[in-house]
């Protein structure tokens, strides 16, 4: 047991640091590769849309603009063509899916095809309601965002919709993930989210009556001037939408910014009575409030609904009412849209306790070993193992704060020839003071042991520990956290633990 002794105090030391860094460091938010959700949030802090801006003149304009025009937003979109004073795109790779959970497609679009994440078939033969979610920020590009830890006072991932096992579509964009195209700030975007509608309804497992739309911030935006666009979405929520689109971060606008039309064309003000399926609009006062109420002043459609969460901002709405939503779309089975969403339901689910959600877990095998457990796809596996020895570090990729990225796992065998089997381990942890529990694992012998361990510094961690005397190889499990976060890592091992299984 001396070599696993080292190795713990190793992992105190790394976990140390990691904690350290993540609380030095900048938050990676759930769009920070692909679509710009810094710059966004940033964008949003700073400018809370133009309080000064008059609501009556908005309307006024709006409205002169509709009736001096009788064209639809589709047939005036579809007649304009828009003049890119910047071509910008990326070629930002596009990570890998976990296996069963999402597939990565690509969608024909005007373009060309177009990368896209997808639940995977549930494999049940049933025709499924699908959500299609547009991230904010203004990247085009998808990553690997939608299995990230969901913070849940900024949980821009959307998802909540497929843990409530609503089938969930992220579409990238022309320009991004090196798809055809260029960026164009909310204009051919909006053809690509009709075309993504075209990929999900061909799908043998979506229904194509029950596809949804929604998205946040600059994607809400855009999931609003889809709904104006089209009425193939059976309901369409957006959150932190804006009336024009000269309330976003104008620093990353392509289009030729000396041409009114061009603004006229992104700014969903203009077009509100071209909606034609319930469409949800939601935001935090502290938000873009001012653009939801000229929205709601301005439009006489009663397809339109807008909901201010008072005491909340841009992105504090998102994690409670998303979860929500989930649950309306699975109750909306009916053959025409029938969900309705009060105001008071709303208020109510803000005050909802945080929850703490399962990471998406992968399947490790050790054939040599006859072992198979899972662990969160976020972490890398790396093989410390020297001299013969078989071991394992498992660690987050990212270092933010919260129980997945700031847990830390070791898995060892210890071979015959090491003379270490599971009586030495529980007698190690019994005269070190640690109550010590007799389990089952797999129909094998087993312990289990928490306990704390502090390093010179200070920093206190809990641990816990899991042996198994598999016949002659002891196999152990030990897994590490700081003690600032309780208990709540809890469920996170015990999923581990309860996911390994043995060849016999």
């Amino acid at each position: 047991m001396k070599n696993n002794i080292v190795r713990k105090t190793f992992v105190v030391m790394m976990a140390a640091a990691m904690c350290f860094t993540a609380a030095c460091s900048s938050s990676k938010t759930a769009t920070s590769s692909g679509s710009g959700g810094d710059t966004q949030k940033e964008a949003a802090t700073a400018r809370v849309a133009d309080e000064g801006s008059s609501a009556a003149e908005t309307k006024r304009s709006g409205k002169a603009e509709n009736s001096a025009e009788s064209q639809s937003f589709a047939e005036a979109h579809d007649a304009f063509q828009t003049t890119l004073a910047e071509k910008n795109s990326d070629d930002d790779p596009i990570p890998d899916p976990p296996e069963g959970v999402f597939d990565l497609v690509h969608y024909s679009s005007k373009v060309g095809d177009l990368a896209a994440y997808v639940s995977s078939d549930p494999g049940d033969g049933e025709k499924h309601p699908m959500i299609i979610w547009v991230v904010g920020g203004w990247g085009n590009g998808i990553d690997d965002f939608p299995w990230c830890y969901p913070e849940w006072d900024d949980d821009q991932t959307g998802s909540a919709f497929w843990q409530a096992g609503v089938l969930t579509m992220y579409p990238s964009f022309r320009g991004g993930n090196g798809n055809p195209g260029n960026y164009e700030t909310l204009f051919g975007e909006v053809d690509d989210i009709a075309s993504a509608y075209d990929y999900a309804a061909s799908l043998s497992y979506v229904d194509p009556d029950r596809i949804y739309l929604g998205g946040h911030s600059t994607g809400g935006t855009r999931a609003l001037l889809a709904a104006e666009y089209t009425d193939k979405f059976r309901a369409v929520f957006g959150f932190g939408a804006v009336d024009k689109i000269e309330y976003h971060n104008n620093s990353q606008f392509t289009f030729d910014k000396s041409i009114e039309d061009e603004y006229k064309m992104r700014s969903p003000i203009y077009w509100l009575d071209s909606v034609k399926t319930p469409t949800f609009l939601i935001e935090g006062s502290g938000g873009n409030s001012s653009n939801l109420k000229n929205i709601e002043r301005t439009s006489q459609n009663e397809n339109i609904h807008c909901y201010i969460m008072e005491g909340q901002d841009h992105f504090s709405v998102l994690a409670p009412l998303t979860r929500v939503l989930a649950q309306k779309i699975l109750a909306d089975t009916g053959t025409e849209c029938n969900i309705s969403i009060t105001q008071e339901e709303l208020d109510a689910a803000m005050k909802q306790e945080p929850e703490i959600p399962l990471p998406v877990m992968q399947q490790c095998t050790m054939e040599d070993l006859g072992i198979s457990f899972s662990y969160p796809y976020l972490w890398d596996m790396e093989d410390i193992s020297e001299n013969g020895e078989v071991s394992y570090m498992l660690v987050s990729r990212y270092e933010e704060d919260n129980i997945w990225d700031m847990s830390m796992l070791l898995f060892d065998a210890y071979m015959p020839e090491e003379g270490v089997d599971l009586q030495m381990a529980k007698e190690s942890y019994t005269e070190d003071g640690c109550d010590v529990e007799d389990i089952t694992i797999g129909g094998f012998p087993a312990i289990k042991v928490d306990a704390q361990m502090e390093t010179e510094s200070g920093n206190v961690f809990n641990t816990t520990f899991v042996g198994i005397q598999k016949d002659d190889i002891l196999i152990t499990f030990d897994y590490y956290i700081h003690e600032d976060f309780g208990d709540d890592a809890d469920p996170l091992f015990d999923a581990i633990v309860e996911s390994i299984s043995f060849e016999r």
